[in-house]
């Protein structure tokens, strides 16, 4: 299975803010039953394989009301019955998984170097991806690749469309604005672009928008590293630098739903005034190293280039790189005391691991009351996609106050 700038989450039934937290607990109160029959979803969905008694156990609702949700769930096509547990007395326990195919959503994450596209089901499976290298694509040429791609996407997936839920969409906050090398003419046609709008062209399905730090913190949270760290700082190394705080298994997107924002923070490391983090902590300041070294630097593959001049440009960009980052996240450690600090994006692995190997080095010599862990993030170059298409199924079938949620604790 499976925010940093954070925006709200928009979609084609309006604006809203989506709150989190790890309680599976449902409600025996009356005109709740559409809450209660997320809540049963979710947990079906994170056991793998669980039975009506341990549902019942888990969420704190009556016998009868849990055979009520999930003989509908059945009929609804989401769960099904695996068989029969035998224990050692009594009648077998029936066994009830989520269905794959009982529903499925879209992810497309717009970046200022990339456009990837995702298909999930409703296991959280990625059941097909496509990604194209673009550099800073204007909204007709993602048009244009959401067009060209989307028929073999859902082919490849194995996809019925009468099932899909919606399409996701993660992209960086103030996409348009912010002035980084070789941003063309017209790009700031970006800002203040609605998303929905521009798709809904060549989509029939709702469209819903997210900052692409919060996606990938939320895909990162599906998958069993979220699920080992309840409260992380996610660091997300694209064209920019965008970052995410999970609390205690709640996403905290702050007064004015901008929290997380590490590569807009001043840099004092840096020698050029007024230089902010994601000036060094970025792949487009990579890039323009390498590129003011004569190499070429037309993507991320060219990252793993072995030759000597790149490797030691790479090399002096990581130290930096991990000098610009230790003041925010020596901050990070004392006002959040996170249980890790995960990092993802568009970096290739390698350097993903050189890089947080340099900076647990370099905060195991500072005096911290207490110190996180900086990992590697488990689906590092896909989260954002994966996360944006998390966002339909969170509107239309799973609890959206349960998103990053611990189940199983008996």
């Amino acid at each position: 299975m499976m925010h940093g700038a954070q925006g709200t989450i928009s979609s084609a039934a309006g604006t809203r803010e989506t709150r989190l937290a790890v309680s599976l607990s449902g409600t025996n109160l009356a005109r709740a039953g559409d809450y209660n029959q997320r809540i049963v979803l979710q947990a079906i969905r994170l056991s793998g394989e669980t039975t009506r008694v341990a549902l019942a156990r888990q969420t704190g609702l009556t016998a009868p009301t849990i055979a009520n949700i999930t003989g509908r769930l059945m009929e609804l096509g989401f769960v099904r019955l695996a068989g029969r547990r035998f224990g050692a007395r009594g009648q077998p326990a029936l066994r009830l998984t989520v269905d794959p195919d009982g529903a499925f959503a879209l992810g497309l994450n717009i970046d200022r170097d990339h456009v990837t596209m995702v298909a999930l089901d409703l296991a959280g499976e990625v059941r097909s991806r496509v990604s194209r290298e673009m550099t800073f694509a204007l909204p007709e040429d993602v048009l244009a690749y959401v067009h060209d791609e989307i028929d073999g996407l859902i082919a490849v997936g194995g996809i019925k469309r009468d099932r899909v839920l919606g399409v996701g969409v993660a992209l960086p906050d103030d996409l348009g604005m912010i002035a980084l090398p070789h941003r063309p003419a017209g790009y700031e046609r970006w800002s203040g672009l609605n998303v929905s709008d521009l798709l809904g062209e060549v989509l029939p399905w709702p469209v819903y928008a997210d900052n692409d730090a919060a996606a990938a913190a939320l895909g990162e949270a599906q998958c069993a590293t979220g699920f080992e760290h309840p409260s992380f700082f996610y660091l997300l190394i694209s064209a920019g630098l965008g970052g995410g705080l999970v609390i205690d298994g709640s996403y905290y997107r702050g007064a004015t739903l901008r929290s997380g924002e590490i590569g807009l923070m001043p840099d004092p490391a840096s020698s050029v005034p007024g230089a902010r983090v994601q000036d060094t902590v970025s792949l487009s300041a990579l890039g323009a190293r390498l590129e003011a070294a004569g190499q070429s630097f037309s993507g991320r593959e060219d990252l793993l280039s072995e030759t000597p001049l790149a490797m030691a440009v790479i090399d002096r960009w990581i130290e930096d790189a991990a000098r610009s980052l230790l003041s925010p996240l020596m901050a990070v450690n004392c006002l959040i005391n996170p249980n890790a600090v995960l990092i993802g994006g568009r970096l290739p692995a390698p350097l993903l691991g050189r890089l947080a190997a340099s900076l647990n080095e370099r905060l195991e010599g500072m005096a911290l009351p207490s110190r996180a862990a900086v990992i590697p993030a488990t689906m590092a170059g896909d989260a954002p996609a994966i996360g944006a298409a998390i966002l339909p199924f969170l509107d239309r079938l799973l609890p959206s106050d349960a998103i990053l949620i611990q189940a199983g604790r008996d």
